[in-house]
């Protein structure tokens, strides 16, 4: 069955139509698949630059390349650097379409980069945490950003969550060693009583997944076995991952958002799972089945996580059929097929 037929109505349509937010543009590219040179692709999205929602944040830019303060941008949540280009990437900006862009990468780099690959908190490295270098890895690629630097990234990421050559916390001599926050391989985090994250885990395969083949190493493969390893050794439609301070799984996974930022949805680790190939794989099959059941009588999907008044702007009221959700879920659907 096609992936459109699973669709209890053309939604695509809805996304297609023309308004101020971008969504038209991603869903020329994504659902529509139009090539890159297409001309009413490019006219969408240079649209969404100088229009919509991708306007809307660039407006909120110092011209020296940050959000809210210099520095390297983790805080103040959700307005900072950090937060603003995981906006931006996930509302489909790119570097060639406007400058500011590179820019703002360029000065995260200089600031939030350590010489060892890791995206940090505060510029160093005892405070990187997977969710961190995952969200940034990602965003940097998705926008069309090229930096050499962005290797030492990838690499430093595939190397903590295998372990190899990363020293144990304790010993604080070490040249590269793993800290109270990044607390041991496999996603363990100090925010999560030091056991294993999915939240991390889900950022850090999807950084894996949009990394081109060129790119990957025998290190970046065994990372992304161990990433698949993990998120497969539960169902993930059930979330059981260790919980840490926690009785039990956020209610969170079940509650499909834009943005996302570091709380994760089981929708993100769809998008994850069928970027890297395992759309068919029968463990995900409960996942799928959850992801379509959630849509309604028109083949929409509701905003059930947001973060209103908390980043530049606003995406729709909660509970009510989103487009950016719904581009999300079909995104999936059609990896998946």
């Amino acid at each position: 069955m096609s992936w459109k037929d699973q669709l209890k109505a053309d939604s695509i349509s809805w996304l297609l139509e023309d308004d101020a937010s971008g969504v038209r543009y991603l869903a020329l590219r994504d659902l529509e698949g139009r090539p890159p040179g297409d001309p009413e692709l490019m006219a969408a999205r240079r649209s969404a630059h100088l229009n919509g929602s991708i306007a809307a944040v660039l407006r909120e830019m110092d011209p020296r390349g940050y959000w809210f303060e210099p520095g390297p941008g983790y805080l103040s949540k959700y307005r900072s650097t950090v937060w603003s280009l995981c906006l931006l990437a996930q509302l489909g900006a790119r570097v060639d379409e406007d400058e500011r862009i590179s820019d703002a990468c360029e000065y995260l780099l200089d600031n939030s980069l350590t010489g060892n690959g890791q995206f940090t908190i505060s510029g160093t490295p005892s405070t990187t945490i997977d969710c961190l270098q995952g969200n940034l890895c990602w965003s940097l690629l998705e926008l069309g950003f090229e930096d050499r630097r962005l290797e030492t990234a990838f690499d430093w990421m595939a190397h903590s969550v295998t372990g190899e050559g990363i020293a144990p916390m304790e010993e604080r001599e070490a040249p590269i060693r793993y800290y109270a926050g990044k607390c041991g391989p496999d996603f363990r985090c100090g925010a999560n009583d030091k056991k294993s994250c999915a939240w991390g885990a889900a950022k850090v395969m999807l950084a894996f997944s949009r990394l081109p083949g060129k790119y990957h190493t025998p290190e970046i493969d065994r990372a992304i076995e161990r990433c698949v390893e993990f998120i497969f050794s539960v169902d993930p439609a059930d979330a059981a991952y260790p919980a840490g301070y926690a009785e039990k799984p956020s209610g969170n996974w079940w509650k499909f958002g834009f943005p996302v930022f570091y709380i994760t949805d089981l929708l993100q680790i769809a998008e994850a799972m069928v970027a890297l190939g395992y759309g068919a794989d029968p463990r995900l099959a409960r996942t799928l089945a959850m992801i379509r059941a959630k849509q309604d009588e028109q083949g929409r999907w509701p905003l059930e996580h947001d973060y209103a008044g908390k980043t530049w702007l606003d995406f729709g009221p909660r509970k009510q059929p989103n487009k950016w959700v719904t581009l999300r879920a079909l995104r999936v659907l059609k990896a998946a097929d």
